[in-house]
């Protein structure tokens, strides 16, 4: 039976019928959440090498690019053919990755242990001695009980938080070592799968065009695929130009905290290095449990170290950052702050690395969409155009 769409009756129960539906679903879904999560957990289980060999592919094709467009571009290699090329620039990628991975699990991996170890084991020492020196200065200052008391509180608070934190690192490096080993199996896998899609990496992507095309309209497939080609862009610079400027960033900090002979330098350049990956308010998050682990060993050299960091993160936000990043985000710090907080709850550290590219990649999504809603209706696109000159 023909349904007559101009039927007020009709059009008011196909709808009322799909609401039903899936509401039901809806509800069968929520009722049977456990089951869901398990299963879904199953099936990433089941793709984690896959999973792990396309997020290895990304992360290596900055350095497989390198070498095919920076180092096999060369006019002594112009004879050579384009699969060779590719099979020169994975051998060598791989043996980078390689060296990287040897030398951190070598040289760097050990001492870090150490470091958080060592400091595990000195804390009821460096507890003894700032509590000695709180109480000695609280007396000084000659405030009411109830003002001594508060401080007093508020202070074992904080050396119980960080007690916690830092005896938890060891712990969290243990599991993550086991973690690794335990998932051997599907490393190698993901290597292996890896390379089969930077072998073939764009074939992989005249396939994902040709399904889009397939599927949707002409002009909607070029929309999807210009938007794609954008949050890729947005993304890859995003992520290598984060990686470089952390790395120069550990570097340098490792560098000058040697020169000041600060405590704990491997641990500190690391903690510095890491959270520099984390856009705007990086700097913050990795310099302030920094230095309150310096302010256990000294508390001069914690401000030094604040000094020093500040000077450091000048030199990054000035200098290093632009030269590198330039401007790949494109949003301001109201929404990388907003990215970080949702992102961060919801994946923790990696929401952390990862939010505010995602969020500027559905941010140019949604901006696209709009300014082409707005061209069409005849509107201005800019924004400074809605203000009260335009209301007027």
């Amino acid at each position: 039976m023909k349904i007559d769409w101009n039927n007020r009756y009709a059009t008011i129960a196909i709808y009322a019928f799909f609401v039903i539906c899936a509401s039901i679903l809806l509800y069968l879904g929520m009722s049977q959440i456990s089951e869901i999560k398990a299963s879904i957990s199953s099936m990433i289980g089941t793709l984690q090498p896959f999973i792990i060999g396309g997020t290895l592919a990304y992360i290596l094709n900055f350095i497989l690019k390198f070498y095919e467009e920076k180092v096999l571009s060369h006019e002594y290699f112009k004879n050579v053919k384009e699969k060779a090329k590719r099979g020169i620039a994975l051998v060598f990628t791989y043996i980078t990755a390689g060296i990287i991975t040897y030398l951190f699990i070598q040289f760097v991996l050990p001492q870090l242990v150490e470091s958080i170890v060592g400091l595990a084991n000195n804390i009821p020492q460096y507890v003894n001695d700032a509590s000695n020196f709180v109480n000695d200065l609280m007396q000084n200052l000659n405030l009411q009980p109830e003002y001594l008391n508060l401080l007093s509180n508020k202070f074992d608070e904080m050396v119980s938080y960080i007690i916690t934190i830092v005896t938890n690192m060891v712990p969290v490096i243990g599991n993550l070592v086991v973690t690794i080993t335990s998932s051997i199996l599907n490393i190698i896998i993901g290597i292996i799968v890896s390379i089969y899609i930077l072998i073939d990496k764009e074939k992989f992507m005249a396939l994902g065009r040709k399904i889009t095309c397939a599927i949707f309209s002409e002009s909607k497939a070029k929309f999807i695929l210009r938007l794609a080609t954008q949050s890729n862009r947005t993304f890859s610079r995003f992520l290598g130009g984060k990686i470089l400027d952390s790395f120069i960033i550990g570097i340098l900090t490792f560098v000058i905290l040697t020169i000041f002979k600060m405590p704990y330098i491997l641990l500190i350049s690391v903690i510095v290095g890491v959270t520099n990956i984390i856009p705007f308010f990086g700097p913050f998050i990795g310099g302030i449990p920094a230095a309150i682990i310096i302010l256990f060993v000294s508390p001069i050299q914690a401000l030094w170290f604040i000094l020093i960091i500040v000077v450091i993160q000048q030199i990054d936000g000035n200098i290093i950052g632009p030269k590198i990043l330039g401007d790949s985000i494109g949003i301001s710090a109201f929404w990388i702050l907003f990215s970080l907080l949702v992102a961060t709850k919801f994946m923790g550290f990696a929401g952390m690395v990862i939010g505010v590219p995602l969020f500027a990649i559905f941010y140019s999504i949604i901006k696209e969409l709009i300014e082409d809603k707005l061209a069409k209706k005849g509107l201005p696109i800019e924004t400074e155009e809605y203000g009260k000159k335009f209301i007027k």
